[in-house]
Parts: C-alpha cells; sequence; structure tokens
C-alpha cells in the first residue's frame, strides 16, 4: 500500500484510540528506565507524532493517538482498513534499538505494545526491527490448509501427554508445515493465545464474541498439544516443564 493512502486511511474520519509501550530488558526482564520512544505513522518514517520516555517501571505515559471510527471494525467485509499503524521506535542507553512497525490502534481501545530490549553486552547494536503483519481479517494471506475434522493418531502409536495439562511453552513452527527451513521458536502458552487473539480478532468487538473467539483458539491449541497428529504435520510441538 502506497504511503500517502495508508496516511490518509488512517488520518479520515477520525476518532481516538490510545497506546501505551512497557520496556523491560531481555536480561531479568526488569524494567528499562528512560528509554526514549518515538511514535510515528507506519510507512511514513518521518512522521514524528510523539517522543517520550519511560518511567522507572519501564513504562510510557498512555498516548492518544488517531484511528479510523468504530464502525469499520464492525462490518465483516468492510473494505477500509478499520486500524490505524504505528511504529514505534525505542532507544535507551546500553540498549540495542527496537523498531516495531504495525502496531494496531483501534478506536476507543488501548493498545499494550511489550517491547524487549537486548544489552549492548550480549548482542550488536544494529536496530532490532520487528515486523508485525496485517490482521488476517484484513490482510491477504493464503487460504488455510485444510485439515480432517477428526485426526489420525495411530500413525506412532501413542499420546503425547498422558495426563491433561496446560503446557506452559509450546513451540511454534514458524512457516508452512512443509517448510524444513523455517524456524521453531518457544513461546509461553498464554502469550501465544494473546497473539493469535490479537492477530485473528478486533479488540473493538463485544466482550462475550472476544471471549467465543478465544476458547476456539484455546481448543485448537490443546488439540495439537494433546495428540501426535502435530508432530507428523510440523506445526506444533509442546513440554511441560
Amino acid at each position: 500500500m502506497q504511503n500517502s493512502q495508508l496516511r490518509a486511511m488512517q488520518t479520515d474520519h477520525v476518532d481516538n484510540g490510545t497506546m501505551k509501550v512497557q520496556v523491560t530488558s531481555t536480561v531479568g526482564l526488569i524494567p528499562v528506565e528512560n528509554a526514549r520512544v518515538t511514535i510515528s505513522y507506519t510507512g511514513d518514517p518521518e512522521s514524528k507524532l510523539e517522543q517520550i520516555t519511560t518511567n522507572a517501571d519501564g513504562q510510557s505515559e498512555v498516548l492518544t493517538l488517531a484511528a479510523p471510527p468504530v464502525e469499520y471494525s464492525m462490518e465483516p467485509e468492510q473494505p477500509t482498513q478499520p486500524y490505524a499503524e504505528y511504529t514505534v521506535e525505542v532507544e535507551a542507553e546500553g540498549y540495542r534499538p527496537v523498531s516495531v512497525n504495525g502496531v494496531d490502534v483501534f478506536s476507543g481501545e488501548l493498545s499494550l505494545q511489550n517491547v524487549r530490549m537486548d544489552p549492548l553486552e550480549v548482542s550488536e547494536q544494529d536496530t532490532k526491527n520487528i515486523v508485525i503483519p496485517a490482521n488476517t481479517l484484513f490482510g491477504n494471506f493464503p487460504p488455510k490448509i485444510a485439515e480432517a475434522e477428526i485426526k489420525p493418531i495411530d500413525e506412532s502409536g501413542e499420546i503425547v501427554l498422558s495426563r491433561v495439562v496446560v503446557p506452559e511453552y509450546v513451540v511454534v513452527h514458524d512457516g508452512t508445515p512443509g517448510d524444513s527451513t523455517a524456524g521453531d521458536y518457544y513461546v509461553k502458552y498464554k502469550d501465544y493465545i494473546k497473539n493469535v487473539a490479537s492477530s485473528e480478532i478486533y479488540a473493538t468487538w463485544p466482550d462475550s464474541t472476544i471471549r467465543a473467539n478465544i476458547l476456539a483458539i484455546m481448543s485448537f491449541t490443546l488439540n495439537r498439544v494433546y495428540t501426535e497428529w502435530y508432530r507428523n504435520h510440523h506445526i506444533f510441538r509442546s513440554f511441560v516443564r
């Protein structure tokens, strides 16, 4: 999308949303105080809208930012992007800079953006760039891979877990099931559910709708954990501490 189109989409017929940034160190997860946080429109890095510093808890103040009207996110086939996208750039003495592109801001909603910074003694000084893809309800993604309703679990002759337990971590394969070159990442189960929910539904929806979707996401994820099917197809692996 051209920068001018994206900018117009975010500034025409404007409502307001809010954003708060939490900055922590990857070592010890301690708050990073006095980190410099710069907010700009994604696709227009020269549009410096806000520049603030974090407090002793590593948190920024709550910022009010332009967002499209809430009605855009309530219609199932709305052609206009229902959220604004912002870039969050964070710098702090002794840490590797971080740039997060594509932070969503919805009308009337608070966006919480966590930023974890690597200390220079354990990382290079080049900026760490993170790009958040479009919400799956609005972005152009390939169709979902078809699956059978009942998955075969007798190919290896066993079930992965002997008891019902919610895992602390899941390992997410960052690619299609057949892509052996894609990386596997250990992600906390709770963080995984939150990340999937935020990329597949809109925060402006009614509370009951959001809860129903999150329960469906949890059910789908745990289905992978409790059967061998995920292992055979290279989609999910998990372990319990």
